[in-house]
């Protein structure tokens, strides 16, 4: 792709408004797209044909916009999906909002009414503006078939600036039919906005200096990175400054990946679920915010951090600075540009203690102290990666996927059960985005689609896509087993079978105690038996010496999705990692844990 494409049809020759679309998504440089076509659309699906783009149908629009979603996490790329005249766009919604608030950037295109006639009881019309403008970063309705191209340059820009986000282009019928004929000048596009981020921002360099100061004067200082480490790229830049500084590292679900797990600086998950960040969190004397909201999941419901902590918060939405905790320096920018200047920042500081070899005194008793908690937690936590219990412990499954998971895997987490699992247990091997959860708006039912758009990203590298779901999350798009055996993609979905919508029942059984469930338990399926009906591999696990070789098995098979059907424990009481601070009962002066 050039700056002043051309590829486009000839000056003066006549083409749908369908087809000016699908050209200015392919000299943007999309990559797979996603949907299920109408009349409004059909030009838009005649257009891609004929260019021989790759679309991939999909039986429910929702799953489209969840496989966009994943596949732009781990491409940087604008997710690419579809949806036609009312049913079609309203059922986008739900996915939409997990990009908006993940600050993931897709572009969705939606059939709308002939405007000539809307308001007449079309069929399937409905207020779709209204009901998709709040979901997204912004939405842009055609209005005139010649500006299509503008309009596909606004989406990529929006969707890949500042905080990236999802945007819908609403294309009315008569403009999707209409003809017009393009110059090929006005056929082109910005590479800068063909991945996130579009542009960098830095922070204001007296900021970054007083910034530097407080953490140069710290003695227990700690980093919290979000998952705007991941959109911006900072992975060097953070990883050079924990280094550099000899400052831990803890992170949000979001967030993991920022540094390796396994690094001796990696404090690991913090927030509802935590390794034993929460307590540095507590004991810090200066904590760096980057790229993190600060919501409920991450500050055990806003008890974290301790109130006169000092706090630097960098973010690129400068509205989220300050949003509800008392922050002592804001930094507005890029987290890449803003760690760099940081760590430039800092070196005159830290030089002494370069030259020694060594951090001051205090801070080398700290990190002591985080190489001796991450030791304990260890210790304690072997029991659960090892453990032989039948059904089998949840546990035991992380570790076998720590086991056999190749430095550059992929595991995909759908939201809930089994994301606050995976987030809690399960290690990266090196920095970047190898872990991809829907934290966002945090719905179940992004297991499989998020495989399938994982799949597709890192199609061709070789490296394995390992997606982890709750028998509820599969049995929302089951149906799309069916896609992803006709897309020809090979990924591992393990689904955790516990017969039950488990994260509500473990709810239930934490607030109204055992044996007062409502409207929690599943039929008990085999969904390997299910997973063979739709062509795909299918393994059925219920002993934990059976998981390694099922896992490798299902990793190896490159012809078809493999399912990995693991029977995990049916008590209420054990389905959680560690207790949900929602669930505990605070009386005054208490605080949640």
């Amino acid at each position: 792709m050039t700056d002043s494409s051309t590829h486009g049809e000839d000056p003066g020759r006549p083409v749908s408004g369908g087809r000016a679309l699908a050209e200015m998504l392919r000299i943007c440089g999309a990559g797979p797209m996603f949907g299920m076509a109408g009349f409004q659309l059909l030009p838009f699906y005649e257009g891609v044909r004929a260019l021989g783009m790759e679309h991939i149908l999909v039986n429910d629009e929702r799953t489209g916009a969840f496989a966009a979603d994943a596949y732009a996490r781990l491409t940087g790329r604008p997710g690419i999906c579809d949806g036609t005249l009312g049913p079609g766009a309203t059922n986008l919604v739900t996915a939409l909002v997990e990009s908006l608030n993940a600050g993931v950037p897709v572009i969705a295109l939606t059939g709308d009414t002939h405007r000539g006639h809307s308001w007449r009881n079309m069929t399937q019309e409905a207020r779709q503006v209204e009901i998709l403008r709040p979901a997204v970063k912004e939405l842009i309705r055609v209005e005139a078939v010649e500006r299509i191209p503008e309009v596909v340059r606004r989406a990529y820009t929006v969707a890949t600036s500042g905080r990236p986000g999802p945007v819908v282009i609403d294309v009315p019928e008569d403009v999707a039919h209409a003809e017009h004929a393009f110059a090929a000048s006005d056929l082109h596009a910005d590479r800068a906005t063909a991945r996130v981020p579009a542009r960098r921002t830095r922070p204001d360099a007296s900021d970054v200096e007083r910034a530097a100061e407080s953490l140069a004067g710290a003695r227990r200082p700690l980093i919290l990175a979000g998952g705007g480490v991941h959109l911006s790229g900072a992975h060097d830049a953070l990883l050079r400054l924990a280094e550099g500084a000899g400052i831990p590292v803890a992170h949000t679900l979001s967030g993991k990946g920022a540094i390796p797990c396994g690094h001796e600086l990696s404090a690991g998950l913090f927030g509802r679920f935590s390794r034993y960040a929460n307590e540095l969190i507590e004991s810090s004397d200066c904590l760096l915010v980057v790229g993190c909201k600060l919501g409920e999941i991450a500050t055990r419901r806003y008890t974290l951090p301790v109130p006169g902590t000092p706090v630097i918060h960098l973010d690129i939405v400068a509205e989220e600075i300050g949003r509800w905790a008392r922050t002592s320096i804001g930094l507005w920018g890029d987290a890449r540009a803003g760690l760099s200047d940081l760590a430039t920042a800092l070196e005159p500081a830290l030089e002494p203690a370069l030259e020694s070899g060594a951090p001051s005194d205090g801070r080398a008793a700290y990190l002591l102290e985080v190489r001796r908690r991450r030791a304990a937690w260890s210790r304690d936590a072997r029991a659960r990666y090892e453990s032989d219990e039948v059904p089998i412990d949840m546990g035991r499954l992380i570790g076998e996927l720590n086991r056999t998971m190749p430095e550059d895997g992929v595991l995909v987490a759908d939201g809930g059960f089994a994301s606050h699992w995976a987030g809690l247990l399960y290690d990266t091997k090196r920095a970047g985005r190898g872990f991809v959860a829907d934290r966002g708006f945090a719905s179940i039912g992004y297991g499989l689609p998020g495989a399938i758009g994982a799949a597709l990203a890192v199609r061709g590298t070789g490296a394995p896509v390992v997606s982890i779901t709750g028998d509820s999350g599969l049995n929302m798009t089951v149906g799309d087993l069916e896609t992803a055996r006709r897309a020809g993609v090979a990924f591992t979905l393990v689904v955790v079978n516990n017969a039950a919508s488990g994260y509500v029942k473990a709810l239930q059984h934490a607030v109204y105690g055992a044996g007062n469930y409502q409207s929690a338990d599943l039929v008990e399926t085999d969904y390997a038996e299910l997973a063979g009906s739709f062509g795909c591999h299918g393994h059925r696990v219920e002993h934990p010496e059976e998981l390694r070789p099922a896992l490798r098995k299902a990793m190896a098979a490159r012809d078809a999705p493999s399912v990995v059907d693991v029977v995990v424990t049916r008590d209420p009481g054990r389905m959680l990692p560690g207790t949900d601070n929602r669930t505990l009962t605070v009386r005054p002066g208490d605080r949640p844990a």
